[in-house]
């Protein structure tokens, strides 16, 4: 009788460990591509790199490019989203902190290395596009609802995004000193007085 009131899924399905080994595989796959780029990725380190054996990957996604697109679409969340607490210098604050952080672990190398023009194929582009159009689609979101409550003027959210997430790049790529909240409220707060400086007075 206990066997069906516990709150984990059901013995039989045999997906718990797959699972593991899946996105043990993924992880290490981010890693690769962070650290050699796609170009460089090499399809049969993975199996040792994760610590699985090589069937494992096989199994999984026999097509090396597939292995890439999935790693990069899962790793992509954590970049991908903006709070809604109510406070727009807040959470576009707490966004580039996140934002610096993420830039700097293997999905973030990745991501910006390989969005660079190296001649990817359509199917890795395809997936590098989904995952920047998902970040710009959180913070048009999140602009649109600071502008239906009166928190900002009306903006185009991609041009804010551009204007916020920039110096952030230039600090984390330079990486002469660490990225701080300080550097974070002052470069919403300089952005978005100027918006509202800017904003047409109807």
């Amino acid at each position: 009788m206990a066997k069906g009131t516990t709150d984990r899924p059901p013995a039989r399905r045999p997906g718990g460990r797959n699972a593991r080994v899946r996105a043990q595989i993924l992880a290490a796959t981010v890693e690769l591509v962070a650290r050699d780029g796609i170009a460089g990725f090499r399809y049969e380190e993975v199996a040792e790199f994760a610590g699985v054996h090589k069937t494992s990957v096989y199994r999984n996604w026999p097509d090396r490019e597939e292995l890439v697109v999935e790693a990069l679409l899962s790793y992509a969340e954590d970049l991908a989203s903006v709070a809604d607490t109510g406070d727009i210098h807040r959470d576009l604050v707490d966004f580039l902190l996140a934002l610096a952080g993420g830039l700097e672990t293997p999905f973030g190398r990745t991501l910006e290395q390989a969005i660079q023009p190296t001649g990817q194929s359509p199917t890795v582009r395809q997936a590098l596009t989904k995952v920047l159009d998902q970040r710009v689609a959180a913070m048009r979101r999140r602009v649109d609802t600071a502008v239906d409550r009166g928190e900002l003027p009306p903006v185009d959210s991609s041009f804010l995004g551009e204007m916020i997430s920039g110096p952030v790049r230039l600090i984390v790529h330079r990486g002469m000193r660490p990225f701080t909240r300080a550097d974070a409220e002052r470069i919403v707060g300089v952005v978005l007085a100027g918006i509202r400086a800017t904003a047409p007075h109807v």
